[in-house]
This record gives structure tokens, C-alpha cells and sequence, in this order.
């Protein structure tokens, strides 16, 4: 039972499914292939936090799709309820400027909570039947890089999930990491030295495009 329960971590493949949703069936990752993928759960249709999330979500995924990621949402109630509350949210609902908008994204409808559970997105002692804001971000090898979860009460920051899943993809292009706060175009960090000698090459002789703070901690403008 635990091995059917237990979340993916970071590193692990992310598990497969076929699920219904409102732009019809999908399966994953194989409707996904080459491509990053936002995974996220909430709580329950025709709610509040979850309302101003999907606008948000929706009014970014041109963001989103510039970047080769697609969305997917999910969450226990069925298909019906999806489409009622996506086509409030479209006809009657405004907010932070956000008006009309147009939830495009796929939304699985997961009642038989199979999907929830095999992503750990239940979590009993917030709840037995809603799915947490659990975000998954997955490469375009449907590997498991980033989970992000938040409680029931609290909105997710979509702008901090667009800016992660650009800091991944930065880092896996050119091999480094990224600092504290990191924003497009800020220096980023030049991995450790593998051995001694590394190490000191680094200090006493620094390539002319770094800024070498001490031996272990090297920064360079990003690459473009």
C-alpha cells in the first residue's frame, strides 16, 4: 500500500495515468512528450483561493507556453462542476484587473482520487477529500525537478513557479546554479571545484568572465 501512496520525489519519474479532463482524455506523459509540465492541485471547484489561482494560471500560460510548458490542473470534483465553475469564472468573475477570462488548460476531473493519490495531493489530516495546492513540475523526460505545496487557506504565487521552472531550465542548459532570488538576467553560480587544485586555479588565476568571491563560491554573468 505504501509503495501505491508514496508521492514522487525529485529525481523520480513521475507516475502515468489516463484521466478525463475538460479538454477531453489525456494521457500522461505520453500527450506530453517533450515538454515541461505544471502540474498543480486544488482544493475544490466554485472556491475563492482556487478561483483567483486558475485566472492567474490562465492569464499567464502564453508565459508558460513560451517557455515549453504546459498546464494541467486537477482536483476531486467531476467534469460537469469544472465546466460550470470555469464558465463562472469566464462570464461573471473579476480579478486584480483579470476580466473574461478564459481557463483554456486541461483540468482532470479525479473522483475516484487515483490521480491525487498516486502524486501524494491528499493529505488526511488537512483533508480526506480535497486535494492540497500541491504544484509538480516535470522536465520534458516526465522527471519529477520541483513540488511546491501549500495549504488550503493560502493562494500559490505562479509568478514564483514561472520563475523556478526558468531557473531550471537555465541551469540544465548551461550547467550552473542560481543564487537567492534569482531573476532572468542576474549572475548566477559557477559549481564547486571538483579537487584542490581546481580550487586554487580558481582563486589565483579567475577567468576573465567571473566574479570570484572564495573558492567554493564563483559567480558569472548568465549565459544567453
Amino acid at each position: 500500500m505504501e509503495s501505491q501512496t508514496r508521492m514522487p520525489l525529485i529525481g523520480e519519474k513521475a507516475p502515468s495515468f489516463k484521466a478525463e479532463t475538460t479538454q477531453g482524455p489525456i494521457t500522461f506523459p505520453d500527450d506530453f512528450k517533450g515538454q515541461w509540465v505544471i502540474f498543480f492541485s486544488h482544493p475544490a471547484d466554485f472556491t475563492p483561493v482556487c478561483t483567483t489561482e486558475f485566472m492567474t494560471f490562465a492569464s499567464m500560460q502564453p508565459e508558460f507556453e513560451k517557455l515549453n510548458c504546459k498546464l494541467l490542473g486537477l482536483s476531486i470534483d467531476s467534469g460537469y462542476s469544472h465546466i460550470a465553475w470555469l464558465r463562472t469564472i469566464k462570464e461573471k468573475i473579476e480579478f486584480k484587473g483579470m476580466k473574461g477570462v478564459e481557463v483554456t488548460f486541461p483540468v482532470i476531473s479525479d473522483l475516484t482520487m487515483e490521480v491525487s493519490r498516486a502524486f501524494g495531493m491528499l493529505q488526511p489530516a488537512a483533508s480526506t477529500t480535497q486535494a492540497v495546492r500541491a504544484v509538480f513540475i516535470m522536465d520534458p523526460n516526465a522527471i519529477v525537478r520541483a513540488i511546491l505545496y501549500y495549504p488550503l487557506s493560502n493562494g500559490r504565487n505562479m509568478e514564483e513557479v514561472k520563475r523556478l521552472l526558468m531557473a531550471m531550465q537555465v541551469s540544465d542548459k548551461h550547467q550552473i546554479a542560481t543564487p537567492a532570488n534569482w531573476q532572468p538576467g542576474d549572475d548566477v553560480i559557477v559549481p564547486p571545484p571538483g579537487s584542490c587544485g581546481t580550487a586554487k586555479q580558481r582563486v589565483e588565476t579567475p577567468a576573465s568572465d567571473t566574479k570570484v568571491l572564495d573558492w567554493f563560491m564563483v559567480l558569472k554573468k548568465c549565459p544567453k
